[in-house]
């Protein structure tokens, strides 16, 4: 396989009229993990539907693991895990009891389920606790157990999305780990959904940003951040943004200017030596800066780069009710 994953404009628009996707295309390698960061509402679980069968495009193609999407479902879901937002679990049963079932679900031999069951528990550090029932579960216990359902089947592609909201940054680092090891072990083809900076830049071998339903840059987290030239300078200016920014374009070594709401962001060569000028143009014209904040390049920057503002969550327009 050229491409364990391959989307080429990928279209959806929902009954309320939202258009969740226009056009989407990317591509995920063999064995890498592969980010799809954006906002809430801007196409990431639309689009992680699409992959898992769950939903069907209005538009453009979609193959997972060889399998066509729209031709070959059953192929697919066959190939495939997915660790969905919200969690899968049954609060009721023991997690021992969530990963038979889900076996059995998943059509794993009966003979194979026993060791298969054992091997996840062991693998998510859940052996302890198998045998109490998952209501007892702490939050990274559930997320744990959720992730050993989505392995049970031995897929070649598995999808998380948002894996870890909700959970403690403690929590939140122990599946980081957790992931990288079962690519490292499994050589597992991950795609994975945040709207988290942080995550998206630690863990992810590369990434695609989605805003309002379109890729807007795709590359290594490095590769993305080292195309934004300059240090970033944020003045907090209150209403005078957009005048604030168009006074300081025209400076030496400004790259580039942008007004987001009550800040006035500037990219400019070797930022610590032009703030001063940046501060006293704006003074001289009238315009107060409450406060000042210099930084070199960071995902944020990629995404105000590429759509104008910061990045930010917003509301899950237009997604599908749960089943």
């Amino acid at each position: 396989m050229d491409a364990a994953i391959a989307c080429e404009g990928l279209e959806k628009t929902y009954k309320n009229g939202v258009k969740a996707l226009e056009g989407v295309s990317f591509k995920v390698r063999p064995g890498e993990i592969f980010g799809l960061l954006g906002p809430n509402g801007a196409g990431k679980s639309t689009t992680v539907r699409i992959l898992a069968t769950l939903t069907r495009p209005d538009g453009g193609t979609a193959s997972v693991a060889g399998c066509d999407v729209i031709g070959n479902p059953a192929g697919v879901r066959l190939r495939i895990g997915l660790v969905a937002q919200a969690s899968g679990v049954d609060k009721w049963a023991t997690g021992r009891e969530n990963l038979t079932l889900q076996a059995h679900l998943m059509r794993v031999p009966a003979g194979e389920i026993p060791s298969r069951v054992k091997t996840l528990l062991q693998w998510v550090d859940l052996t302890g606790p198998a045998d109490r029932i998952v209501k007892t579960y702490s939050g990274g216990m559930k997320r744990r157990l959720d992730l050993a359902m989505g392995l049970v089947n031995e897929p070649t592609v598995l999808f998380l999305d948002e894996p870890t909201t909700g959970l403690d940054p403690e929590t939140r680092a122990a599946l980081w780990r957790d992931l990288k090891r079962l690519r490292q072990e499994r050589n597992l083809t991950v795609l994975l959904t945040t709207h988290y900076l942080e995550e998206a830049d630690h863990l992810c071998d590369r990434l695609a940003i989605v805003d309002h339903g379109k890729v807007v840059v795709e590359g290594t987290p490095a590769e993305l951040k080292a195309r934004i030239s300059g240090d970033t300078v944020t003045l907090e200016v209150g209403g005078e943004s957009a005048r604030a920014a168009a006074l300081l374009k025209p400076l030496p070594g400004v790259l580039e200017t942008i007004a987001d709401g009550s800040r006035a962001i500037v990219r400019a060569d070797r930022g610590a030596s032009a703030m001063p000028l940046l501060i006293t143009t704006l003074e001289r014209a009238g315009i107060t800066v409450s406060s000042s904040t210099l930084s070199r390049p960071t995902l944020d920057d990629v995404y105000l780069h590429h759509t104008g503002r910061r990045f930010q969550g917003e509301g899950e327009a237009g997604s599908e009710p749960a089943a």
